[in-house]
């Protein structure tokens, strides 16, 4: 008997086998529990044997884990397996982020769902996680881009461990048991300024000619603020003409009301005449990470990996 992972684009695909990939390779980068969905369809008895090899991978896992000298060990609270419930909307979508009183759910929602929640039902949504666990699965066209940008700006935060921790706006009640409502335009609480000084390592990264076939590129830098509507705003620097050492000096103002849900989107792009505009490279930070001072910004691909030279 095999259990596989059918009917989507990727691959089928044994249980065993991507718990075994779970055990080998979810911890080289932080010792924080992962969280595995499964959605079977099995009888009652071959869904005990189901729970009784994640059960077994789970042990093993913790022991293998403690075992590595050169990684801190887990923490105790984390050795033990953990099951959820889930479900997806059947009776409209605010019935489904209903808060029970009694009970901890968990509400899965495609990418497209959640924007549509988000939308309509922003406070409901809100409400909802500060008890319960929603899960958002991607659209299966998805690829790389600016969404993959802003949730690996986000998931910068803590170390990069994977876990970040909600803002306690998120999490708290009003009087009448009113919620963080991200659509009502608040004060300004803080103003960040970014200023743009200069850039270099384009021509360690790129050819001579990848930008432009007879003279160095025409760099400018894209400055995005993304987060509550009310916070969101562009500005870019002017071009700077044949320089891979571009140097722009320029500062930009962001007034922000949520510095807390806020990200840094910096994009440098090389400007043509006659064509789209060449990517330079991309980075995304949280606002709430950052702190005073000049810093040298690592530049990444469109993947998300990091340019050597950047």
């Amino acid at each position: 008997m095999a259990w596989v992972h059918r009917r989507t684009l990727t691959t089928p695909v044994s249980l065993l086998r991507c718990l075994k990939s779970i055990k080998e390779y979810a911890f080289v980068k932080s010792p924080y529990p992962v969280i595995i969905t499964l959605e079977d369809h099995l009888t009652p008895d071959l869904q005990a044997k189901v729970a009784e090899i994640d059960s077994g991978q789970d042990d093993e896992v913790n022991n293998g884990f403690s075992e590595r000298k050169s990684q801190p060990p887990r923490a105790p609270e984390y050795k033990r397996l953990n099951a959820l419930h889930a479900g997806k909307p059947k009776n409209g979508l605010r019935d489904a982020l209903k808060v029970m009183t009694d009970k901890v759910k968990r509400l899965s929602l495609s990418e497209l769902a959640l924007e549509r929640a988000a939308s309509s039902h922003g406070t409901d949504v809100v409400r909802f996680t500060q008890k319960n666990m929603l899960r958002i699965y991607p659209k299966g066209t998805r690829g790389y881009g600016k969404s993959l940008w802003l949730m690996h700006g986000m998931f910068r935060s803590n170390g990069e461990c994977g876990y970040v921790k909600k803002p306690d706006l998120l999490m708290k009640k009003g009087p009448k048991n009113e919620v963080f409502d991200p659509r009502k335009t608040l004060p300004v609480k803080t103003t960040l300024k970014v200023s743009v000084y200069f850039g270099d390592g384009w021509r360690l990264d790129f050819s001579q000619t990848h930008f432009d076939s007879y003279s160095p590129p025409d760099f400018y830098t894209k400055v995005h603020m993304l987060g509550v509507p009310a916070d969101a705003a562009k500005h870019r620097t002017r071009i700077i003409e044949d320089d891979w050492n571009p140097v722009w000096n320029e500062e930009f103002t962001f007034p922000l009301t949520v510095p807390e849900l806020a990200l840094l989107q910096i994009e440098v792009r090389e400007y043509d005449r006659s064509d789209k505009d060449d990517f330079g490279g991309q980075t995304c930070l949280p606002v709430s990470d950052l702190r005073p001072g000049i810093r040298s910004v690592p530049q990444f691909d469109k993947r998300g990996d990091q340019l050597k030279s950047r």
